[in-house]
């Protein structure tokens, strides 16, 4: 987090979330009750594949997902954007058209002109799925495990276990649910021999500490894979108060991925372990996260308009006719003189760039102390 203000940014998300509480709710749109993201910054959209190997550009985390305000996403995905432009060098001139090409792309999506597939992609993204698309297990393994053996190195990132969650692994991939995730994708046949190898607590950054995370190896019938097994707690996202959503809150996850991020959800299944709410994924090769370490000018209006197009299929893919038009006609109002965008979320974004580059400043002056300590 202290690299740059931009992975600042992507790290504190209850900094965020803070600010939706402080806002003046009055002054953001109320948009339709749909299935959000939460926590949509740019690094949580990315390929994904679906259980036959087909990829697309969907969000790729679904820890904050709730049903609430469409307007959330944006306004996070936008502070992502600038963040990045800033981490760029990038003239707040650019930042500004950047806010104006999202907000079109993402009417443009809501208002089902065109599928993903025939929209032309920036470069960063083309890289990125180029790179997904040519990955196999042996990436997966090197990138993860160090090494194709069947074994999950312990070190810095992956914790020995318990008995007891060794002995709860055990039973949880015994259950025909489970078992039947594991055997879906890659062609595998329904009853294909499914095989603990080895499971280890995985460490993946500071959220993984003090909730339920493992990385389970396993053999079906002669190939391996890497179950990623994460407990779900409550989200921290506001969600509309009079919505319907699963009470366990990995059934929750669950439901926005399908919602959202169908290639993900349709591989993804919640259960209970050691008594806490948690849901399993294969990890795939070709799941991959967008890196903007570096914003070209040349390139970074293309990047917002398409990654906004991204986030607004999956909103509009919960949406009937008319609820798209009048959520389209809502965004298209109070749109300056001066800027092509609503004003509400130019000022949103003017806001949480200044609370977060203060915040960044601060964060990296305690890291500077504990470091010389």
């Amino acid at each position: 987090m202290a690299r740059s203000a931009h992975a600042y940014v992507r790290g504190n998300t209850m900094k965020f979330y803070e600010w939706l509480e402080s806002v003046d709710r009055v002054s953001l749109p109320q948009g339709p009750a749909v299935w959000i993201c939460g926590d949509c910054h740019v690094g949580n959209l990315g390929p994904v594949a679906n259980a036959k190997g087909r990829i697309a550009i969907q969000i790729r985390d679904l820890d904050q997902t709730v049903i609430g305000n469409p307007a959330h996403d944006l306004i996070r995905l936008g502070l992502s954007l600038a963040t990045a432009a800033r981490g760029s060098n990038l003239p707040g001139v650019t930042t500004a058209r950047m806010i104006e090409q999202m907000i079109e792309g993402y009417e443009q999506a809501i208002a089902k002109q065109s599928p993903l597939d025939a929209v032309e992609k920036p470069r960063a993204v083309h890289v990125v799925m180029k790179r997904a698309a040519e990955r196999s297990w042996k990436h997966l393994a090197d990138e993860r495990l160090e090494g194709v053996s069947p074994v999950i190195p312990l070190g810095k990132r992956f914790w020995p276990l318990s008995k007891a969650e060794k002995h709860a692994i055990a039973d949880l991939f015994e259950t025909p649910e489970v078992r039947g995730l594991a055997t879906m994708l890659r062609s595998r046949d329904d009853d294909a021999k499914v095989k603990v190898l080895d499971a280890a607590y995985w460490m993946k950054g500071c959220s993984s500490l003090g909730r339920l995370r493992y990385a389970v190896l396993l053999c079906v019938d002669d190939e391996f894979c890497l179950m990623d097994v994460k407990e779900a707690v409550q989200a921290l996202a506001p969600r509309y108060p009079d919505a319907k959503m699963p009470r366990a809150n990995g059934e929750r996850v669950v439901q926005g991925a399908l919602h959202l991020a169908p290639f993900l959800g349709e591989r993804m299944l919640s259960a209970r372990l050691m008594d806490r709410s948690v849901f399993l994924r294969e990890l795939m090769p070709q799941d991959m996260k967008i890196e903007i370490e570096h914003l070209p000018e040349s390139e970074a209006m293309n990047v917002a308009r398409f990654l906004a197009m991204v986030v607004g299929k999956a909103h509009a893919r919960q949406m009937d006719d008319q609820t798209r038009q009048a959520w389209r006609a809502e965004l298209r109002r109070n749109h300056s003189s001066t800027l092509d965008a609503p004003s509400w979320l130019w000022s949103s974004v003017v806001q949480l760039v200044a609370g977060h580059e203060a915040a960044y400043l601060e964060h990296c002056r305690r890291y500077a102390e504990k470091k010389a300590a």
